[in-house]
């Protein structure tokens, strides 16, 4: 996994401000359950943020990572990708998750991330966009060619290229997305290669898609954590760029095939 169970997201915490949270079971149109968590501002928003974590699925992390969007203005939530194997209750520390990670498959991940996009739309979210970390950042970038409607997809260090089985990834698909893309990469990955970000940026820019492919120099992938406080001025900037890009690209209603 990415994160320790006790880590936090090196997002500073808006003291004061006015936040609800609940743990919520969607249902996809494949007929799956999921286990999700949702955190809400006060004040109506019409700006929603489907969170999506790294292999090990839901757990506090990203929990805390919704919290802080919602602390700034966004309804966001979380959810997990393991109901179909796995169930949707609370699991501990010491349980299996790779299995369930191989029982995945690209269709049934983009079917709950719709679920998610609906319940967000049902609640007033006109503007939706995808935030994702690790396996989470390659299907949020994958999520902009699934016809959610989405404003943006936000990954930190995802795999762009095809996956050993040869399934298209990110940069595959990059022609059938409808949405514009920020990357967040580690330099000092030792699974995603410099050449791997740029045959990314290279597609997106043949595929017209506005685009930013980031590249933290010696940053190692999960750089994006409190613990890590040696890379705080690239967590720090990584964070500044996933707000402003929600901003920018908040004007626009999107809806599931537009």
């Amino acid at each position: 996994m990415c994160f320790e169970l006790d880590s936090v997201p090196p997002i500073p915490v808006i003291r004061g401000a006015a936040v609800s949270h609940e743990d919520l079971i969607l249902d996809s149109r494949d007929g799956n359950s999921l286990a999700a968590f949702a955190a809400t501002p006060e004040d109506p928003t019409t700006v929603g943020v489907v969170v999506l974590p790294d292999v090990r699925g839901l757990y506090r992390f990203y929990e805390e990572v919704a919290l802080r969007l919602a602390e700034r203005g966004f309804a966001a939530i979380a959810f997990d990708y393991f109901g179909r194997s796995a169930g949707v209750a609370k699991r501990d520390s010491e349980w299996d998750y790779m299995e369930h990670v191989e029982q995945t498959t690209p269709d049934g991940v983009q079917a709950d991330v719709a679920a998610v996009v609906e319940y967000l739309r049902s609640k007033g979210a006109s503007t939706v966009f995808t935030l994702g970390f690790c396996f989470g950042g390659r299907n949020s970038w994958l999520a902009a060619a699934a016809g959610h409607g989405l404003a943006g997809a936000i990954g930190f260090y995802g795999r762009p290229g095809e996956a050993r089985d040869g399934t298209p990834g990110p940069t595959q698909r990059a022609g059938e997305m409808q949405a514009p893309v920020l990357a967040l990469q580690a330099g000092a990955d030792q699974h995603i290669t410099p050449e791997d970000n740029v045959a990314f940026e290279r597609a997106l820019a043949d595929a017209g898609i506005e685009h930013e492919v980031i590249s933290y120099e010696g940053a190692p992938h999960s750089f994006f954590d409190r613990k890590q406080e040696e890379f705080a001025v690239a967590s720090d900037d990584a964070w500044a760029r996933v707000l402003s890009f929600i901003k920018t690209h908040a004007g626009r209603p999107t809806f599931a095939g537009s």
